[in-house]
């Protein structure tokens, strides 16, 4: 599931493009996703993807918001380049000062990573103000330069404010690392083409022991593999700058620039190892926030529920209260069916509405066929033959059965030990029959006098006739 998905499922619970019973038949024929929610809305995405209206929003989004992304990165890049140009700046006269480029490649990245965490924990909130001053923010301000069309269908689709805290956070640590490559980048080629001369200086009353303690701290995650990119206690002595001029002329210049080596592992794991670390995490809560952003959605709730709850469950008392024994003239009758059957048919249903009403009833079989309709002569011949025990054949109770029916029913009993036969009115009206096609086929039945076929006794819809005979 990613934000395109999520978007597609927006636009398709709008239109509502399957009923309850298609919604439950699709679960019935994806069985290895049940208890899998996520799985199961993504394949039902899939499944209606051709009905979304073209352009597809989702499509749209996306390009834009991968557009605006880009232009960011670039931008957070040349930024960090010529942030790195300027803090390196060297005259030729006065060294450079370390404690800028530390500031900017050490404290600022722990800072604003600081931030990020606690901005993590409070993405629930929709008003988060340490999310809204970042700068990924400001992408959706962005997007109002683009032309109408576009801004018009945007604006339109709102995101679960969870989600877009996230998006915000997760894009925010795409921009700060670009930044810092561009930090890097800046440092290396500072390196590469001039001769710096690096020093330290600070108002603050730091001896050069308590600095060089303070900087192995810094470089303990990399001092084991790289120990000369971490400053000695001479370095920092002969380093140290005075505005008065006092305390670099006893070093070589080309020694101070062995800085250089220090600052270039202190921008890559600060700065950029550790904010990959933060953009793993920010994904990761992205995901999360997306599959709870897709759970919550009213319309998905709703789904799952069509999918996984039986149809019965709906209808259930006024189920209980419609169904009545009636048959007319035919003796072999059940009143209930069994949990159970070796297979369960359908003249002249489809496999997918025999599921659902098996489901509907009740009923467990290994095998769900179709027979009669559109089926041709060898097609039943191939089902009869593999057909053994007990069968419930379910059928259109207002089309009653057909010679070509009973020829079936008779060629079925044959290889089968019992056929219980199921006639059911629409879903509609909650299956139920009406007594005088009910009665039709009792008389059918009765004509065939097989002891192997029985009639189950369905519920029956009352006629206005009835209805007022029993008022009075």
């Amino acid at each position: 599931m990613n934000l395109k998905s999520y978007i597609d499922l927006v636009a398709l619970l709008e239109i509502d493009p399957s009923t309850r019973e298609e919604n439950r038949t699709f679960a019935l024929t994806h069985p290895l996703l049940k208890n899998k929610p996520l799985e199961q809305i993504g394949a039902w995405i899939a499944l209606h993807y051709d009905r979304l209206k073209r352009p597809l929003l989702s499509e749209t989004f996306s390009s834009y918001l991968y557009a605006t992304t880009f232009t960011l990165v670039v931008i957070s890049f040349i930024l960090g380049l010529f942030t790195g140009f300027g803090l390196l700046s060297y005259n030729g006269s006065e060294p450079v000062n370390v404690i800028y480029f530390m500031v900017m490649v050490i404290v600022f990245p722990l800072v604003t990573m600081l931030l990020t965490v606690i901005s993590m924990f409070r993405a629930q909130g929709t008003h988060n103000v340490l999310v809204h001053i970042s700068p990924a923010f400001w992408m959706e301000k962005i997007l109002t330069l683009f032309p109408g069309r576009v801004e018009d269908n945007i604006r339109a689709f709102k995101l679960n404010p969870l989600l877009t805290n996230w998006l915000i956070i997760q894009r925010a640590q795409v921009l700060s690392l670009f930044f810092s490559l561009g930090l890097l980048l800046a440092l290396l080629a500072m390196v590469v083409t001039k001769d710096i001369a690096f020093a330290w200086s600070t108002t603050l009353h730091i001896s050069p022991e308590e600095f060089h303690l303070f900087l192995k701290n810094i470089a303990f995650p990399w001092s084991e593999f790289s120990p000369s990119a971490v400053p000695s206690m001479t370095l920092i002595e002969k380093s140290h700058y005075f505005r008065l001029g006092e305390g670099t002329s006893m070093l070589d210049p080309e020694q101070l620039g062995e800085w250089w080596k220090f600052l270039a592992f202190a921008t890559l794991f600060y700065a950029i190892l550790l904010r990959l670390l933060m953009l793993f995490i920010a994904s990761f809560g992205f995901k999360r926030a997306l599959k709870q952003s897709v759970l919550i959605l009213e319309g998905s709730r709703k789904l799952l529920r069509e999918m996984n709850e039986p149809l019965i469950s709906t209808h259930e008392r006024a189920a209980e209260n419609a169904w009545d024994l009636h048959t007319q003239g035919y003796r072999q009758t059940v009143n209930t069916l069994d949990a159970s059957y070796d297979a369960v048919q359908g003249w002249a249903i489809s496999q997918d509405d025999i599921l659902v009403l098996s489901d509907t009833l009740g009923v467990i079989a290994p095998k769900h066929l179709k027979v009669g309709g559109s089926n041709s002569l060898e097609e039943d011949d191939e089902v009869i033959s593999g057909s053994e025990g007990e069968i419930l054949l379910l059928a259109k109770s207002w089309e009653h059965p057909s010679n070509e029916f009973l020829d079936y029913l008779l060629d079925l009993s044959k290889k089968v030990d019992k056929i219980v036969i199921m006639p059911l009115g629409t879903g509609a009206d909650l299956y139920a029959v009406k007594s005088e096609d009910l009665d039709e086929w009792a008389k059918k039945l009765s004509s065939i006098e097989n002891e192997k076929v029985w009639l189950k006794r369905s519920h029956v819809e009352s006629s206005k006739g009835e209805e007022e005979n029993g008022n009075a």
